[in-house]
């Protein structure tokens, strides 16, 4: 168990909560917010933050307008 201290645990919190840390680095930042009610609570906070972002950017772009963008990129390269 490893409790990587405040500063570094926020700065990987934005990684950690995309699932972007190495399996190490999630243990060490998972220990330290279990440990740390501080960034316990900041964890939480960006959890939630991260979910609700997630289902209120549901929506894909029509096939047509996707279509349009590829066909100006193709015609400027």
């Amino acid at each position: 168990m490893t409790d990587c201290g405040c500063d570094e645990a926020r700065a990987r919190m934005e990684d950690y909560l995309h699932g972007e840390l190495s399996a190490q680095h999630v243990s060490d930042v998972e220990d330290h917010m279990n440990a740390c009610p501080p960034c316990g609570e900041e964890k939480n906070v960006g959890e939630i933050l991260t979910q609700k972002v997630k289902s209120a950017c549901c929506e894909t772009a029509p096939e047509e307008l996707k279509l349009s963008i590829r066909q100006k990129l193709e015609s400027s390269a």
